[in-house]
């Protein structure tokens, strides 16, 4: 485990020191509405992985997982953290407003807390919400967004995938784990 910590800050600390990077795309007013999703001033930070270091991570972690397949498809993983000093208020208007940018870009909401409104703006416990963007049947991007009263997630993933590596992919490389018997059914419209 130990090893696992240190070779992760190693990689860590190279991210931080590359010059150029690959960032994948928000969709056009996603990062206003989300910079402006909370009322209180958070510490961020942000890193990337991108596709050499995808691959030298999962060959060196893979142990016969099968994660060689998967990753071969991916760009880049992207994960951004913002921790607050105080519970925050998310900002239900720019929840909405970074919804619906996602929403008019082509992505599919897949998965919707339907947290009461109280529960949604001041969450006690972490709310999920998961974006796909499909290229025909493959998946092209993928964001997650955890919000928690004390902290925000932002977790991108750019590449070209099969719906099946997702499940693959669920797990690791702070992807959260998604449960194999799930039935994931898209959000309505403008959710």
């Amino acid at each position: 485990m130990r090893t696992r910590v240190s070779l992760g800050l190693m990689v860590a600390s190279v991210v931080f020191s590359l010059s150029a990077v690959a960032q994948i795309p928000q969709p056009p007013g996603a990062m206003e509405a989300l910079e402006g999703i909370t009322s209180e001033h958070a510490s961020h930070t942000a890193f990337t992985f991108d596709r050499d270091m995808i691959q030298s991570a999962a060959q060196a972690f893979d142990n016969g997982r099968g994660l060689t397949q998967p990753i071969a498809g991916l760009n880049s993983i992207t994960f951004q953290t913002y921790r607050f000093h105080e519970p925050a208020f998310y900002i239900p208007e720019n929840v909405h407003a970074l919804m619906h940018a996602y929403n008019m870009a082509g992505w599919t909401h897949l998965v919707d807390q339907n947290a009461p409104a109280k529960d949604s703006a001041s969450p006690s416990k972490p709310l999920t919400d998961l974006w796909l963007h499909f290229s025909g049947v493959n998946v092209d991007g993928v964001t997650v967004l955890i919000r928690a009263p004390k902290q925000m997630t932002v977790v991108e993933v750019s590449g070209i995938l099969k719906p099946l590596d997702l499940l693959h992919l669920s797990g690791h490389f702070g992807i959260p784990k998604i449960d194999s018997g799930a039935l994931m059914v898209p959000a309505p419209p403008e959710r």
